[in-house]
């Protein structure tokens, strides 16, 4: 067995267990933000510090799982995923790189909130007031680092892997499609009117993760080499 196709073929299957964690990571992260914490109905600095108090051990957790150490998985899956669809070598790079970039903003964003949060939260002891203002300056960082303002980075991430993989057929073709329409939707929420499109996006993006790590999680050695038998000139 080819030692080359055989380490491939195991990249492939990491990156198949870190699609499903990402898919995962985003099912855990939303009852929680939008139940537990209901982060979205805070009016107000002062509303959302008082629930950083309340919540910051959970919170913090969550942000570590869920930004910090998503980020540092999604960089995996996105390299994985540049190895497989080296048939098309320009999209396959530039999705790489754009994964790549993604996956460093969440991690920095993560890190800036926690962070930031616990600095808060030790201040809001001494001046609540104090809490509140610090707050107004580290919550933008944050949500800046985190594409609050739409999905640009995912979705074109996965859009361009969506195309890549259509062209050179590395991954079933439906869940390519999938993937156009879940990429379309992450850069259509950056137009301020289009801004719920990231909802759309992020349930998608469950199923998507969830398909992507079946298919990779499946690849055999022989498949392996078989693909890169047929991209090599």
């Amino acid at each position: 067995m080819n030692p080359e196709a055989l380490a491939n073929a195991r990249q492939q299957r990491a990156g198949g267990v870190a699609a499903l964690y990402l898919a995962a990571a985003y099912l855990v992260a939303m009852p929680y933000f939008l139940i537990v914490v209901d982060f979205q109905s805070l009016v107000g600095s002062a509303q959302k510090v008082a629930a950083l108090v309340a919540h910051q051990n959970s919170m913090y957790v969550m942000y570590l799982v869920t930004y910090v150490v998503f980020g540092i998985v999604l960089a995996a899956l996105a390299l994985a995923l540049w190895k497989r669809l080296a048939g098309s070598p320009s999209i396959a790079a530039v999705s790489g790189a754009v994964g790549l970039i993604w996956a460093c903003m969440l991690v920095a964003s993560g890190l800036v909130f926690n962070y930031g949060a616990s600095a808060v939260i030790e201040l809001y002891d001494k001046s609540p007031a104090q809490a509140v203002s610090a707050w107004q300056a580290i919550e933008p960082v944050a949500e800046g680092l985190e594409s609050a303002q739409g999905e640009l980075l995912g979705g074109l991430w996965v859009l361009l892997v969506s195309l890549a993989a259509l062209r050179t057929a590395s991954l079933p073709k439906a869940l390519n499609w999938l993937g156009i329409l879940t990429g379309t939707a992450g850069i259509a929420s950056v137009i301020p009117v289009l801004l719920n499109a990231r909802l759309v996006f992020g349930m998608l993006q469950i199923v998507w993760f969830i398909w992507v790590g079946i298919a990779m999680f499946r690849t055999r050695a022989s498949e392996e080499s078989q693909r890169q038998s047929v991209s090599t000139p």
